[in-house]
């Protein structure tokens, strides 16, 4: 198990979300209103989208041509749309979250940037250190291509560089837009693809403070990894070359998949713990797309409550991959029912097929 401080170790100081901010495109549509932009008449494909527990999404969508209809975008576009959007979204999310908590760029030691839609080097971590002026000597990581687990994934890595130094500022930013991943070509698979995802990006500030002061967040106890080897192919961003663009696939089959493994995964989070499931508090799961949530929901013996953040973000936002998790976390500090003491569990799921899961306490 992967851990960062067991739970009551007082021996070191233990990371701690000391502040999130979150950044959307300012366009949103109605799932039924994306259907009529790219003129999409075929029943199968309209029911995709309009059964999708999706109400709204944020996107940046390609300009129409002169008869009305939304130009096909190349890859060269897509990938500059993820570049420009990317550094918008990213620079928003991290001055939101740097505001809240009372710090500015100069304060920021360390910088992890995740995102799955698009490729480029130098990454966002040396590009938004570049628009946002962050000191010379900050270090950076950029988590690119693990999906929508990728969140946690580079937490594990944050909470450990903070750990490491004690009262220093490390900041990660979930940077997805997801529209610079999109394919319009009439099939199915895309339908699903083009149906769930929305962009947008999630920051947040962790600090492991040695002064034995109160905690300004939820502390990271420790983390836990499930890899589902056999599933290597159910979710994955490959190369089409007839259509000379990459393409995101989704296996029908992929709910059940995450279902069924996601009990495994949750014991050894907890495992050694003393903690039982029951004693959970706060459940933050990725809006995956609702048939996950619903698997999730049930293998876990989770209430409808209990996913309240996750149904709603997906319903509002849709799938924002790998930070959906955090725009949940976010909701669950406005609606202010953590208590001191609480334990919550973190959740993100994807290609791998991959289960992280974090412990935190308030």
């Amino acid at each position: 198990m992967n851990s960062v401080g067991a739970a009551g170790d007082s021996r070191r100081a233990q990371p701690q979300i000391t502040a999130v901010g979150t950044a959307l495109p300012p366009e949103s549509y109605t799932q039924r209103e994306l259907l009529d932009e790219f003129r999409i008449t075929d029943p199968r494909i309209r029911s995709v989208f309009l059964n999708s527990a999706i109400e709204r999404r944020h996107l940046t969508l390609p300009p129409a041509g002169a008869d009305g209809v939304r130009a096909e975008e190349t890859q060269g576009e897509l990938l500059r749309k993820h570049t420009s959007s990317g550094i918008d979204l990213g620079r928003r999310a991290v001055l939101a979250c740097l505001e809240r908590a009372g710090l500015g760029p100069q304060d920021v030691a360390y910088l992890c940037c995740v995102s799955s839609t698009g490729f480029l080097t130098p990454g966002f971590s040396a590009l938004l250190i570049k628009e946002l002026g962050l000191p010379r000597h900050c270090s950076r990581l950029d988590v690119v291509g693990m999906g929508c687990n990728a969140g946690l994934n580079a937490l594990t890595a944050v909470a450990g560089w903070a750990a490491a130094h004690p009262g220093e500022r490390a900041l990660m930013v979930c940077v997805e837009a997801c529209s610079a991943a999109y394919v319009f070509d009439g099939t199915m698979r895309s339908a699903v693809v083009n149906s769930l995802f929305g962009d947008g990006a999630a920051a947040i500030v962790v600090t492991a403070d040695d002064d034995g002061g109160p905690a300004a967040g939820p502390a990271l106890l420790r983390f836990s990894s499930r890899i589902i080897p056999e599933a290597v192919g159910a979710m994955r961003y490959d190369w089409d070359d007839q259509l000379g663009k990459f393409s995101f696939y989704l296996d029908p089959d992929v709910p059940y998949v995450v279902g069924a493994h996601a009990e495994a995964a949750l014991d050894r989070l907890l495992d050694g713990t003393g903690l039982r499931r029951s004693e959970i508090a706060h459940w933050l799961v990725h809006s995956g797309g609702k048939k996950v949530i619903d698997s999730v929901r049930v293998n876990l013996g989770l209430s409808r409550h209990d996913v309240r953040h996750t149904v709603s973000v997906l319903r509002d936002y849709g799938n924002l991959s790998s930070g959906s998790f955090l725009f949940s976390y976010e909701r669950l500090l406005a609606e202010r029912s953590a208590a001191p003491g609480d334990h919550g569990v973190l959740m993100t799921m994807g290609p791998g097929s991959t289960i992280e899961m974090a412990l935190v306490r308030w």
